[in-house]
């Protein structure tokens, strides 16, 4: 028998490869690969390749490799068998060098692969493994597949976003850097998948990674990547509203294998989008603006006012969140009975656990629209978030006792303008009807009707800590708590008022932290008759979370409307009543307005609340339109303190994918009029349109950003 036959190279094509799997951008050494697609492999042997050689490529997944179907899999190029769900075969083959072509399974484990070349009773261990393999949705036998090239590039391969914050009526774009491929992000989610302890069976299924990796973005359970901090006090980490992006978050986890110190609803859920876009399942940022945070599945929350309209968190156990951000991921659930394909819900915001840790979805948006609330995972609670309604109730002292009595009930203030990033272009989408049926058409009474079956059924009653002591008003009872029993599948209606009565809250100037806060309810009837109206509104300082920081200040007035008519009523609030909450909360604060007003001899109330946001001077950046990658150009960030109050303590903090590194400039105190300019020197590394977002912090602001574009050429 002639010589040994022996390996001594093993060249993983990779330029050719990563192109063609759309894995270029990927900021490492390694072959990166997606499930069900070819990629070439060139061996180099010791001598020519004779026909009668034994030839045989392993590859192997997890801590010890063993036989999962298909894993370790050994392939032979000779016989060009499907081994598994896997192909090998010769491309080329001449003298001492040989082309082998492998697909792997589109239902393949996705995760870190070793790979040995066994020759005889060699075998040879090539430099530069392991191979890292990806979810596909450019691959139909892929149950991630996304058929639409322009959706692909926008919910996998977009390294750039925005993530929307703000309240109902009055929504920003927050410039948000995913870098799925920057420097050790796709070894954090590989780190990331070790932790998650799945199966390897079950790491084929984006159904089980997807939910997987909303329980380990959060620290709860498993010391996974972000601590959720909501307090208002951070001085021992990184404040939610200091983040810009998620590449520092999962570097640092990578580096210190210990959860990151802080992170809120938009943190989580941009890490989230990172970590599915990275490991290749298409995922997108959703806001739900008037989110409902409703610990009983009992479709309602409950809000308690005092008698001036101010409102009573202490009492509340469920709240509104002015936005919650969460995660839509793109798959077919093969689990489910047909017609739930497409697009689920996930949430790593750690709110409620789910078979016992803090996980959620992935749960289909048809199930959440249709009311199929019994289906997995965690429709329930996704739906509630949606589609709860809110109950209005006053709480007055009387004989030193509490007693309430219900104001209103809302049935369309939950669940408005779901919003995400449109696909290719820097604007707002509205996908609220891919979550709910249009409000009051026939479908949306039916899935209501549908899902309430599913859900508990509750009277209405005030569930306030202590609600079962105190008196009730709602028909005069003596006997403490009276439950009005609500068959299980009537929806909540809302009471037309006989006066016309309608509420609007406004602000008449804008409203810059420094300056008095010029707000006005505006009173509206449009009934015939006279009518006379006892109005209170009051304002307070929230956090996004529904949190109140502060009050700030009432109105109590009787006023006088006939017929059509209306009246606007001022509530201002002096800067010096506010500014010192706003510099002692570390978070970014809402201006909440409530107005109440009851109609005289009638039985017509109405409560109307409101969230509005400060106003911020902006920050400018100066830098050319296009540069040449690896020559380097300068950009300027340059801000103007137009505010009639000093800013303390201000940071910008800078990061522009592909062209530096974040940066972080100290800037000091900033006195009303001055203007600062910090300069970075870049260099791009990557071509195409590449982002460079700016963020200014200080004590009393906290969410000044912007972004601007720059096209790198050849």
């Amino acid at each position: 028998p002639g010589i040994d036959l022996k390996v001594t190279g093993v060249d993983f094509l990779r330029s050719e490869n990563c192109r063609l799997h759309r894995t270029d951008a990927y900021n490492i050494n390694n072959l990166v690969v997606r499930r069900g697609q070819p990629f070439q492999l060139q061996l180099n042997f010791s001598r020519d390749l004779k026909a009668d050689d034994k030839l045989a490529l392993r590859f192997g997944i997890g801590k010890r490799p063993i036989r999962v179907r298909g894993t370790p899999m050994s392939l032979d190029p000779r016989r060009d068998e499907d081994f598994g769900g896997w192909q090998i075969s010769i491309v080329r083959s001449s003298g001492n060098q040989c082309v082998l072509s492998v697909t792997s399974s589109p239902w393949a484990p996705v995760g870190k692969y070793t790979l040995n070349v066994k020759t005889g009773n060699n075998i040879y261990k090539p430099e530069n493994e392991p191979i890292y393999l990806l979810f596909n949705p450019w691959c139909e036998g892929d149950v991630v597949f996304l058929a639409n090239e322009a959706q692909r590039t926008e919910y996998v391969l977009n390294d750039t976003g925005y993530i929307y914050v703000g309240s109902a009526y009055n929504i920003h774009g927050r410039p948000w850097n995913f870098g799925q491929f920057e420097e050790l992000v796709l070894d954090a989610c590989m780190y990331l998948l070790d932790k998650s302890e799945l199966k390897l069976s079950n790491r084929r299924d984006p159904v089980f990674v997807s939910r997987a990796m909303s329980a380990l973005v959060n620290a709860n359970d498993d010391n996974g990547v972000l601590l959720g901090n909501w307090s208002g006090k951070y001085s021992n980490g990184t404040a939610p509203t200091d983040w810009i992006g998620s590449v520092a978050i999962l570097q640092e986890f990578y580096r210190t294998q210990m959860p990151v110190r802080y992170g809120q609803c938009w943190v989580f859920a941009g890490v989230l989008t990172t970590v599915m876009r990275c490991l290749g399942i298409p995922s997108r940022c959703i806001s739900n603006f008037n989110s409902a945070h409703d610990t009983d599945e009992n479709l309602r929350v409950d809000i308690y006012l005092n008698e001036y309209g101010e409102k009573l968190d202490a009492m509340s156990f469920d709240s509104i969140w002015n936005f919650h951000v969460w995660n839509d991921v793109w798959m077919k659930r093969t689990d489910l009975p047909s017609g739930f394909d497409g697009w689920q819900a996930i949430d790593s915001t750690p709110q409620e656990q789910s078979q016992g840790l803090f996980q959620c979805g992935p749960c289909p948006l048809k199930a959440v629209r249709e009311g199929d609330v019994y289906l997995p995972f965690d429709s329930k609670f996704v739906y509630a978030e949606v589609n709860a309604d809110k109950v209005y109730w006053v709480v007055k002292k009387v004989n030193n006792e509490d007693k309430f009595i219900k104001i209103s009930t809302e049935t369309r203030g939950i669940g408005v303008n779901i919003s995400t990033k449109a696909v290719g272009q820097n604007r707002r989408e509205d996908i609220t009807a891919e979550y709910k049926f249009p409000e009051g058409s026939e479908e949306e009474r039916e899935s209501m009707q549908r899902a309430t079956s599913f859900l508990r059924p509750s009277g209405l009653m005030p569930r306030a800590h202590f609600a079962s002591t105190v008196h009730i008003d709602e028909k005069g009872s003596k006997y403490g708590v009276v439950q009005e029993p609500v068959p299980k599948t009537e929806v909540l209606k809302e009471v037309v008022p006989k006066s016309g009565l309608q509420l609007e809250i406004t602000n008449k100037e804008a409203l810059y932290p420094g300056n008095p806060l010029e707000l006005a309810i505006t009173v509206k009837t449009s009934a015939p008759g006279k009518w006379t109206i006892n109005l209170v509104g009051s304002c307070q300082l929230q956090s996004y979370t529904g949190k109140i920081q502060a009050s700030l200040g009432y109105i109590k007035e009787t006023v006088n409307l006939e017929g059509k008519s209306e009246i606007q009523i001022p509530l201002t609030i002096p800067a010096d009543t506010y500014m010192s909450t706003l510099a002692t909360v570390e978070d970014e604060v809402h201006i909440h307005v409530t107005a109440i007003a009851e109609v005289q001899g009638t039985e017509d109330k109405l409560t109307k609340e409101t969230s509005m946001s400060f106003e911020y001077p902006p920050i400018t950046v100066q830098m050319p339109e296009t540069a040449k990658l690896n020559k380097d150009f300068l950009c300027a960030f340059i801000f103007k303190n137009k505010l009639n109050v000093p800013l303390g303590n201000c940071k910008l903090l800078v990061e522009g994918l592909g062209i530096f590194k974040m940066a972080m400039f100290d800037e000091g105190d900033i006195e009303p009029g001055r203007i600062i300019k910090s300069e970075i020197i870049c260099t791009p590394t990557r071509l195409g349109e590449k982002k460079i977002v700016a963020k200014l912090t200080s004590t009393q602001i906290k969410g000044i950003s912007v972004e601007k574009a720059i096209t790198i050429t050849a």
